[in-house]
């Protein structure tokens, strides 16, 4: 054995046993709790001070509002010793190779020269017992699942062929997923050394449901709010408000952190990004963080007017960034927030996903409702999720992130605050769909590719917001900024 080969067996040694052993130790022990998030803070504050550049800045900004929420967390004791141990565990893995690369992420970059995809998004089943209006997903009570083998066979590929540490659910509603008397919590007890991330309506988390949660240690769940009791349950149904803050209290009990996933329109910007709304939950709620998503005018019943308008977006960027400097919560916009991502993470960029529902249709993500591949296929003919990887639509997309990344080609300013293909550039998506010709996933993902309303809508969307956000990309992002340093970032008027 070699010195290189020696020292790995060691990192891995202290990532997965000593370093989450003495976290934890610290971490639940009174005495040194306080002082170990004090030096972290004023650690983070000085780099704050060093820093000009605006995406390091707000990089900086989300780990310290990441640490503040670890903070309230912890203290509050709303997370127990075995899931907190866990999670240490592993993501002390994902900090280790972050130091080095795993040897399936190095095979995968020797045959395909490209970082593999971070993590996968898989939708065990499209049914869900809820009928919100304008799901993306069309969701309804019964609908196509992925049955156990192929399932099981996909969060192994994922480890086996790209050395992803994580899987997110999403649905339909993927706790209402059975096949062959197994759940999405037998998976998950399969594949122990994955990290989970679960969106879910909430309301089919049973006191059983929070403890097997709980003593799995590896999941955590994200509830979907419109807002507060009465924008919720006009979107979700009577009551289901209600039954979701019944979800959140047995899962506080249950020592499993949760946060919550805000599907934002033009008619609830203002409400969720309240004090009111924000304070309830995640202070008297306990969230550990939560995730922003525009309404995108795809699955049921699409409506254009409650897409945020472009000025709506930019002020949405305005103010998620001042609540996560003042208030410290941890709150991830997944199109404003395309800085520090380095832009779209979808179609298996290297750091970013791809996508697989029910039917087994593989794509970007789920908000670009076309299918490369379809996975029950791939397999059927002797192939794995490299096959899908490789998919013309799927290179196409990769090579446009990042070629618009560098600002390679006409219009390509790198601007990321304009990340989306379909939602910023609806125009060179439709061009990509048109010459591809992937697999719509359902009929209302074939009825946008006819509907003349659908394009103009878009592609007007596209050319209004590069009008607004360009001149603040290039004034906030690009070059040095010194005022930067004492007076937090700057917001807009």
């Amino acid at each position: 054995m070699n010195v290189r080969r020696i020292s790995g067996a060691l990192l891995s040694h202290l990532a997965g046993s000593i370093v989450p052993n003495l976290l934890q130790c610290l971490l639940q022990t009174s005495v040194f709790h306080a002082p170990l998030f004090r030096i972290l803070d004023r650690r983070l504050n000085r780099a704050l001070a060093r820093s000009r550049q605006r995406i390091q800045r707000e990089r900086l900004l989300m780990m310290r509002a990441i640490a503040s929420s670890a903070n309230r967390l912890t203290t509050n004791r709303q997370i127990s010793s075995h899931v907190l141990h866990v999670i240490l565990r592993l993501w002390g893995r994902v900090w280790l190779d972050s130091w080095r690369e795993r040897p399936q992420a190095k095979r995968f970059r020797e045959k395909f020269g490209a970082a593999p995809p971070w993590f996968l998004v898989v939708a065990p089943t499209q049914a869900c017992n809820l009928a919100c209006h304008g799901c993306y997903a069309d969701a309804n009570e019964v609908s196509s699942y992925l049955s156990w083998p192929v399932l099981n066979r996909i969060l192994a590929e994922a480890k086996a062929l790209w050395a992803a540490p994580l899987v997110v659910f999403s649905g339909g509603e993927p706790l209402a997923y059975r096949d062959q008397g197994k759940d999405i919590w037998d998976l998950l007890e399969s594949h122990h050394d994955l990290l989970s991330l679960v969106f879910t309506n909430g309301t089919l988390i049973d006191r059983r449901v929070a403890q097997r949660m709980a003593s799995l240690g590896n999941v955590t769940p994200a509830l979907s709010v419109e807002g507060l009791q009465e924008r919720t349950d006009t979107r979700r149904g009577p009551g289901t408000f209600l039954r979701i803050l019944e979800a959140m209290a047995l899962l506080r009990s249950s020592g499993v952190p949760f946060g919550i996933s805000v599907t934002v329109t033009a008619e609830n910007l203002t409400e969720v990004t309240s004090d009111e709304f924000l304070e309830f939950f995640f202070t008297q709620q306990g969230a550990f963080y939560g995730f922003l998503f525009h309404y995108m005018p795809i699955g049921r019943a699409p409506n254009f007017q409650s897409i945020p308008t472009p000025a709506q977006r930019l002020e949405l960027w305005c103010r998620t960034w001042k609540i996560i400097e003042e208030k410290r919560f941890f709150l991830f916009d997944f199109w404003n927030h395309g800085p520090i991502a380095d832009g779209c993470l979808s179609a298996g960029r290297g750091g970013g996903h791809l996508y697989i529902n029910g039917d087994g249709k593989v794509m970007p993500c789920v908000f670009a409702p076309y299918s490369a591949a379809n996975i029950r296929e791939i397999y059927q003919t002797g192939g794995n999720l490299n096959d899908a990887w490789r998919s013309p639509l799927f290179a196409t997309i990769r090579q446009w992130q990042k070629d618009y990344r560098v600002g390679l080609g006409p219009g390509r300013e790198g601007n990321l605050l304009s990340p989306c293909p379909i939602r910023d550039h609806y125009p060179v998506f439709r061009e990509w769909i048109d010459r591809l010709q992937p697999q719509p996933e359902n009929q209302a993902a074939q009825n946008a590719l006819a509907d003349s309303q659908y394009t103009a809508c878009l592609s007007a969307y596209g050319r209004d917001l590069a009008c607004l956000s360009t001149p603040l990309w290039q004034k906030e992002y690009l070059g040095r900024c010194p005022s930067f340093a004492n007076r937090g970032l700057p917001f807009l008027g």
